[in-house]
């Protein structure tokens, strides 16, 4: 069993006060069954990088489907800008992504260098810090000497206790290159789904008020799909987080599709 399996069993069990189920979560064989196993696999570490991305591919790319129909301007218009802007928001997502995970890590590493240096330079000053962060938190004097007595028998677990008990710091495992590449890859695969029957269309003729329509349908499945996904990071209600993202996007496409309408006219379309 997974610990977040076991955690999920243990929230429901608080949510239906079920005590029977709150105490088989809390059992000693699972909690030590559970202990034994590595938390997060590889692809854990880049959901949340795939989610959110996909989720910004669909919204942004149907939004400019949703102006472009607005301005009825046809489906080539469509697709040179869906595509254009496909391509060129997808690379900076996966750049954004790529350079803040890159720059999150090197900020964690010149602290961790910082207070490495100083636990080695100032132990009795690092040791009084300590105190003081655990007495904040409600320790007395003597549990909070204790706890930095233990934590500062070694040297790496000292330096760790510092970087998340007194700046509040945790490394982050993601490689930044493959942070990109997910984020780059759900954004291209997920903001392609409004332009898909555009794209059918130059193969097999679609007539042009079938195409919008189809397109919405697409966007609709993939924003709730996508939305629910959430969950997985969130670990919140999968129907609502779903039709959040359902609403927040089709508030994107109207206020796209409007003001696309609004040109048009202005234009003299």
């Amino acid at each position: 069993m997974s610990l977040m399996r076991r955690v999920d069993e243990a929230r429901k069990a608080f949510r239906d006060k079920d005590r029977s189920g709150a105490a088989a979560a809390h059992s000693r064989e699972r909690i030590a069954a559970t202990a034994l196993e590595e938390h997060g696999g590889a692809g854990d570490q880049y959901l949340g990088d795939m989610v959110y991305g996909g989720l910004d591919g669909i919204v942004t790319t149907f939004a400019v489907v949703s102006g472009v129909a607005g301005a009825d301007l046809g489906s080539h218009v469509v697709l040179i800008l869906g595509l254009a802007n496909l391509f060129a928001d997808g690379f900076s997502m996966a750049t954004g992504a790529y350079l803040s995970t890159k720059s999150e890590q090197e900020y964690y590493a010149r602290e961790y260098e910082r207070e490495a240096w100083e636990v080695d330079h100032f132990p009795d000053g690092e040791r009084a810090e300590l105190v003081e962060v655990y007495r904040g938190r409600g320790y007395s004097a003597d549990d909070a000497g204790k706890l930095v007595e233990i934590q500062s028998k070694d040297r790496h677990r000292w330096v760790k206790a510092m970087m998340v008990d007194e700046l509040g710091m945790l490394p982050d495992e993601r490689r930044p290159l493959l942070s990109g590449l997910a984020t780059l890859a759900s954004f291209l695969v997920a903001g392609s789904l409004p332009l898909l029957v555009y794209l059918v269309g130059l193969a097999v003729p679609i007539p042009g008020e079938v195409s919008f329509p189809t397109s919405l349908g697409l966007s609709a499945v993939a924003l709730f799909g996508l939305g629910a996904a959430k969950v997985f990071v969130t670990r919140r209600n999968a129907f609502r987080s779903g039709l959040e993202m359902l609403v927040v996007g089709s508030l994107a496409a109207a206020v796209a599709y409007l003001i696309g309408a609004l040109l048009k006219g202005i234009g003299g379309g």
